[in-house]
């Protein structure tokens, strides 16, 4: 049971961004159900997921550094969610399960989710050498960025579902 309401009746701004989100998703996950209770956040939220859906970090590779992130945090939530969107996004079941133990057949690929988890385990105190990793990988900085914000947009969420206990309205996935 969640820790805080999951909005289901909502008026002005928090209602037509949770139209936004209905329409992308055809539901609301319960994630953006509970963000509702602060509709700044849920407009923070809902604005990062489509900044970054139009970056230059493919949505495959995106998700991919959900799932490596979500399954450090222990999120639940987010590992169900970015599996199927990852699946979506063109990533094979074999592809996402290498991802969530952070590591990829593609060197590219393994070096972003390197510095992803990196990043999240030493709490971004990272070394000159890791970001040099990525450049030989073949990234320029605006990917490097972009990694980056997608680490914090993970932090974000996998940070309301394990606190909020958000209930898990996605296929589950083993951590």
């Amino acid at each position: 049971m969640s820790r805080v309401s999951l909005v289901t009746a909502a008026a002005g701004e928090r209602a037509e961004l949770l139209g936004q989100i209905q329409s992308a998703f055809g539901a609301t996950p319960n994630m953006f159900k509970a963000v509702a209770n602060s509709p700044a956040a849920l407009k923070s939220m809902w604005g990062s997921f489509g900044a970054l859906g139009k970056g230059v970090i493919g949505a495959k590779l995106g998700e991919q550094i959900a799932v490596a992130i979500a399954d450090r945090n222990d999120c639940e939530y987010c590992l169900a969610a970015h599996t199927a969107l990852g699946r979506k996004a063109g990533a094979t079941a074999q592809e996402m399960s290498a991802a969530q133990a952070g590591v990829s057949d593609d060197p590219k690929t393994e070096a972003a989710l390197r510095f992803a988890l990196a990043v999240v385990n030493n709490r971004a105190k990272i070394s000159d050498e890791q970001v040099q990793d990525l450049r030989r990988a073949g990234f320029g900085d605006e990917e490097i960025v972009e990694i980056l914000a997608h680490v914090a947009l993970n932090l974000f969420t996998n940070y309301v579902n394990v606190a909020f206990q958000v209930p898990v309205d996605f296929p589950t996935v083993q951590l």
